[in-house]
């Protein structure tokens, strides 16, 4: 999230959440489209967004033919807070999640810190992934942490900074980064801030994401040997295009697809055009929609 959210705030705006209507397994809220019978695709959110960032996308999947199940982890959207709010009990959780539901084998798709949630899960569950998309985040030891980063993982400064955030400037400063940002998706994501400990668990994720700890998982996404397509926003200010280019240089075979009007919150940005690019990768990669054509057609 661009800095400046909550520049002038005292406290943070009251916030009172209505009784969530979404379905819940492993203790998260979700939303699904598709029907059971069909092959998963799993859909890992970013910061500080929520399963609402997957609108477009579900739909499209569900048309498509694939089952679309997409968490809102801990904290975020209509998920309640865990004990922890670390990198590692967002993993945990997701686990649950999908140990719940039983899919079997799904399509990984990735975004921002669903990069990192989302690829250590599938590097710790072998077999769990049939394909992958990564978008606009990171999965490499040597990666540096961008300005707001730091503030949030400095003791003292990320707690001021994340109790000043303010509704106002949350929606101005997420609209000054993405032209995509409608009302809907903004009240979905501002449910983060919703009281003292769903910010307090921003500054444990973030402190927790050292990076040293994906030097055991080094070589382990490309050994994976899965399909891949990378999608990113041009525009990104917080993970380069370079990352990109990288994931595409050491996933072999992967796909690569960079928007050049979208930035870091690329399916906000381009929902059509992220979606039809969703769709289309896994109709033509995914070995799970290959099996499924050959169940229909027997």
């Amino acid at each position: 999230m661009p800095e400046g959210a909550g520049a002038g705030a005292a406290a943070p705006c009251a916030y009172t959440a209505a009784v969530s209507e979404l379905a819940r397994a492993g203790g998260l809220a979700y939303r699904e489209a598709g029907r059971a019978s069909d092959p998963a695709v799993l859909l890992v959110h970013g910061y500080p967004e929520s399963s609402y960032m997957w609108h477009a996308a579900l739909p499209a999947l569900a048309d498509a033919g694939w089952r679309a199940l997409a968490p809102d982890l801990p904290g975020y959207g209509d998920s309640q807070p865990g004990a922890s709010g670390s990198w590692e009990a967002h993993v945990e959780a997701l686990t649950h999640f999908v140990e719940e539901l039983d899919p079997g084998p799904v399509a990984l798709v990735t975004h921002d810190w669903g990069v990192m949630i989302g690829l250590r899960w599938a590097c710790e569950h072998a077999g769990a992934a049939s394909a992958l998309v990564i978008s606009d985040g990171g999965f490499f030891s040597d990666r540096r942490w961008h300005d707001l980063a730091n503030v949030m993982r400095t003791p003292g400064e990320g707690e001021r900074l994340i109790r000043a955030y303010t509704k106002e400037g949350f929606d101005a400063a997420l609209r000054a980064v993405s032209k995509g940002m409608s009302d809907e998706a903004l009240a979905d994501y501002w449910k983060a801030f919703a009281d003292d400990r769903r910010r307090l668990a921003q500054l444990e994720l973030y402190r927790s994401g050292e990076f040293e700890k994906l030097i055991p998982f080094e070589g382990r996404v490309a050994a994976l040997n899965l399909p891949a397509l990378i999608v990113w926003g041009r525009q990104d200010r917080f993970a380069g295009v370079a990352m990109a280019e990288r994931f595409h240089v050491e996933l072999s075979g992967s796909e690569l697809a960079i928007l050049d009007d979208a930035g870091h919150f690329v399916w906000d940005d381009a929902p059509a055009q992220t979606s039809a690019l969703l769709v289309d990768f896994l109709g033509r990669r995914s070995s799970l929609k290959t099996g499924a054509r050959s169940r229909r057609a027997r």
